[in-house]
């Protein structure tokens, strides 16, 4: 008789469980569960904070900033005798140039009653290249001081051309004067809140473009089962 083959015992540690015994527990870090939450949010979670953060801080401009208001004031070219329309034209082009100059300006700070340094940050000319026509806007936080500044400083430069009209044969006329404006033209605090989230919103997108996609795990992702070996007895019974 043969004596049956015992088996030895499995031995009651092997060598991974020894390993992950003697490895030390590591610590958790206080940000583990902050990193957790924001991997939990959805994938649509920057455009929508983008788009949040812009809006508030559009909305904090515009309740922040003093409104502002612009006033327009008109001064046409006109040909004398000795002149023609084609050279009022060219002389009206030259005189929106110089409107903002500091010869000019210096004379309308006395009638405007500001600093020649405002005139120059709120004040500016336009020409059209049809109508020898200079418009003259000032923009300031105060309805008066904006009209105050476009009249002064197209009187100025209409003072500046009527002294030169004997060599040049153009006169410059007052055509329009400015009025206290009563609409502000400044962008309004739902203009700044939209155009804030709209920032936001871009910013948001290009960070979703530029995050590291999540690997897909599902069922259908698992690796397949290799077969194990064949028992040596069923190889030799088929052989």
């Amino acid at each position: 008789m043969t004596e049956p083959l015992t088996q030895s015992p499995a031995e009651p540690r092997t060598e991974y469980a020894k390993h992950a015994a003697a490895r030390p527990d590591r610590a958790r870090t206080p940000l583990g569960p902050v990193l957790h939450r924001l991997r939990a949010l959805p994938p649509w979670s920057p455009l929508a904070a983008g788009v949040l953060a812009g809006g508030l801080l559009g909305a904090s401009y515009g309740l922040v900033t003093a409104p502002q208001y612009t006033a327009t004031s008109y001064v046409v070219a006109v040909p004398t005798d000795k002149s023609d329309p084609a050279s009022a034209l060219g002389f009206a082009q030259a005189y929106g140039r110089v409107a903002t100059q500091l010869a000019v300006l210096g004379d309308a700070q006395m009638w405007a009653d500001v600093p020649v340094a405002t005139l120059r940050e709120s004040v500016r000319t336009a020409t059209s290249p049809d109508a020898p026509m200079v418009s003259v806007a000032a923009t300031s936080s105060r309805p008066g001081e904006a009209a105050d500044m476009a009249n002064a400083v197209a009187g100025a430069l209409t003072r500046h051309a009527d002294a030169t009209a004997d060599d040049t044969h153009v006169e410059l006329r007052q055509f329009a004067r400015a009025t206290e404006p009563t609409e502000e033209s400044s962008a309004s605090t739902a203009v700044t809140a939209l155009v804030g989230a709209s920032a936001g919103g871009l910013l948001g997108g290009l960070a979703l473009l530029v995050r590291p996609r999540r690997p897909a795990r599902g069922p259908g992702r698992a690796g397949a089962a290799l077969p194990g070996p064949a028992p040596a007895a069923d190889v030799r019974g088929r052989l």
